[in-house]
């Protein structure tokens, strides 16, 4: 999402520099013009300047984008915290919650830098239809509401359309607790268990995850929006999504390591299932489709039992999703 970042931005007239902590991967890619692991055939504009060097990343720097995957953010600012110039804004595209602290992106970094403004930026977004410019949209949240404009004036084109939230708490939520759902449903597309149970999924899914944000202190209507129903839609669907293929692999028959190893880059639901199932404990909310993928993952129940488990709960009524 970094190189997509800098593409969109370069691509409006804006200078660019994207930095990354390997400097051979920088160097491949700056040797190509290609991010060949992540995105490979998508040219980058060569006024994007590409850097491992920390020290120079942020000089002149308007606006910083952080698209650091959730486990390796905290070590990231911490080593880039120094170099950081004062007041300039962040704006966190990570989704996850980090396992030991359960805290969300912008909070890590929060805690890290000194205080300015920040925002997240989540949405339905794939990454290879973004590169094509295919019309898509995306939500820019943050309880500084100038930033906000800000982000979506920056980051809007006549194919990208970016709309403006506050509910940061939400938004984050919802981008994280989506990557779960979307391994139940690569679960539900490897076992052939039809439409019916993916439309079952999302639907109910998208309850616990609604229900989950507001013992958090979110928005219920966030949900509902494109960072929250929006996202959870594409990535269940969207054959290249990371989660989606875990979940379809493990119920193929494929280990935890075997999907992992051969999937590139962070299955970041793998770690979020783990913080939601404390986040579920700390504030006594119930996560039943959230807690089926923890027990596969980690506990090694079968898939086709996790489903007859879910089917054979209490019976209930549809009404008050969020008790």
């Amino acid at each position: 999402m970094g190189t997509v970042c800098a593409v969109i931005l370069a691509n409006k007239g804006y200078n660019v520099n994207l930095w990354g902590y390997n400097d051979e991967q920088i160097r491949q890619i700056r040797e190509h013009r290609e991010n060949r692991r992540f995105l490979a055939g998508t040219r980058l504009p060569i006024s994007i300047e590409l850097t491992a060097d920390e020290q120079t990343v942020f000089q002149n720097a308007a606006m910083i984008v952080s698209a650091v995957p959730c486990v390796f953010l905290r070590s990231v600012w911490e080593r880039l915290n120094e170099y950081l110039p004062p007041h300039t804004p962040i704006v966190s595209v990570t989704k996850g919650i980090e396992n030991k602290t359960l805290q969300r992106p912008s909070q890590i970094i929060g805690k890290i830098v000194s205080a300015r403004s920040m925002a997240v930026f989540s949405g339905p977004n794939i990454a290879t239809e973004l590169v094509q410019s295919l019309p898509a949209t995306s939500t820019a949240a943050s309880l500084d509401p100038t930033l906000a404009q800000l982000v979506q004036k920056v980051f809007s084109t006549n194919w990208f359309r970016i709309y403006t939230n506050t509910d940061v708490v939400g938004v984050e939520l919802a981008g994280a607790t989506k990557n779960v759902i979307a391994i139940a449903a690569g679960i539900i597309d490897g076992l052939h268990a039809g439409d019916n149970a993916k439309a079952a999924l999302l639907t109910r899914g998208l309850v616990e995850i609604t229900r989950l944000g507001v013992a958090l202190g979110a928005q219920p209507e966030t949900f509902a929006g494109l960072s929250g129903m929006g996202d959870l839609i594409t990535t269940c669907i969207s054959p290249s999504g990371r989660n989606r293929t875990f979940g379809q692999m493990i119920a193929k028959g494929s280990s935890v390591e075997e999907a992992l190893d051969v999937i590139p880059g962070q299955v970041e639901g793998v770690n979020t299932c783990r913080s939601l199932m404390e986040l579920c404990r700390t504030h006594n909310v119930e996560m039943p489709i959230t807690t089926a993928v923890y027990q596969i993952i980690f506990e090694g129940k079968s898939a086709g039992q996790a489903i007859t488990d879910l089917m054979t709960r209490r019976l209930k009524a549809e009404n008050n999703p969020l008790k």
